[in-house]
């Protein structure tokens, strides 16, 4: 049995990790075991070499979203439920999870830069306008905008309606049900 991918892509800042980590927690109630992944700590252990931000350039980002991608691929292959927080917002790596895993679902978390720079856990945008941080996905890096998420939440569109991590797990899941019932 194949298990399901959810991919929860946006730009730092926009609440991956939050949404993945309620969504977990949904998910084992419906008796299911998912495996959450979260960007941050997985570039730490696939590419600790790449810590300076000077040269985590695009090329290097793709390549360590492909990583993802093919964990994701290993994971799932083997019936589990896979929930993965990254910005990892590139077209080849889009293009490469709709045709390698059979039970991808994508979860876009599309959130206004005046907000992002609102919220900075990380004080990535401060960082960034102060000079002291380059290669900023969705400032100084380009990235890919993705255009075939199954689930967009557009934060500038419906900002109250979006809601807290936990609405927008039960959302997610409530989503999940109407492709492949859990």
């Amino acid at each position: 049995m194949i298990g399901q991918v959810i991919w929860i892509t946006g730009l730092s800042g926009a609440g991956k990790t939050s949404l993945a980590k309620e969504a977990v927690i949904l998910l084992k109630k419906r008796g299911l075991n998912p495996i959450l992944l979260d960007g941050d700590p997985l570039r730490k252990i696939l590419n600790s070499n790449l810590q300076d931000s000077n040269k985590y350039n695009r090329e290097e980002r793709v390549k360590t979203a492909l990583q993802y991608a093919q964990m994701c691929q290993l994971l799932s292959s083997q019936g589990f439920t896979v929930v993965i927080a990254t910005i990892s917002m590139f077209k080849e790596v889009y293009l490469w999870n709709q045709k390698n895993l059979p039970k991808y679902f994508e979860v876009y978390l599309k959130v206004p830069l005046p907000e992002l720079r609102r919220r900075d856990p990380k004080n990535i945008y401060k960082n960034f306008y102060s000079g002291d941080l380059m290669n900023v996905a969705g400032l100084d890096l380009v990235v890919d905008e993705p255009t075939g998420s199954n689930m967009v939440l557009d934060f500038e569109l419906q900002p109250t309606a979006c809601g807290s991590p936990v609405n927008l797990a039960d959302r997610l899941v409530q989503e999940l049900t109407k492709v492949d019932p859990i």
